[in-house]
């Protein structure tokens, strides 16, 4: 995988979720997936448990926004903002495998702010 398909694999997840449809978000992760916010915050294993988390075939509403995205194989970093029923502004680490992710590890702090008002002078761009 390269950074272009990295970020189409990151887009298909954000498109999905926004949409509605968890069955194509989880074809982007293995099927053995790890995926948490340290330390244990939340913890899953699989896409099965994945799926019931982000509400299964009757998803809430939710929308996730990348702000920047990286990748150098097979390790990517974004930075987001997610919306459920409350709003978070986080950054992600990927590990991918067969151009799939198969670890994801979260970093994340609810927040109202908008994102350019919660990175205020640290942003990139």
């Amino acid at each position: 995988m390269d950074a272009a398909g990295f970020a189409e694999l990151m887009e298909t997840i954000a498109r999905s979720w926004n949409e509605g449809d968890t069955l194509r978000a989880f074809e982007c992760f293995t099927n053995d997936v790890v995926y948490m916010e340290p330390p244990d915050e939340q913890l899953y294993h699989g896409r099965a448990e994945l799926f019931e988390f982000f509400g299964g075939d009757a998803p809430p509403p939710m929308t996730l926004v990348w702000h920047h995205l990286a990748y150098q194989d097979p390790i990517g970093v974004g930075e987001y903002t997610y919306r459920g029923i409350r709003q978070y502004h986080g950054l992600v680490l990927v590990l991918c495998r067969d151009g799939k992710i198969d670890r994801w590890r979260e970093y994340q702090r609810e927040s109202e702010l908008d994102w350019e008002a919660f990175v205020g002078p640290s942003r990139f761009v």
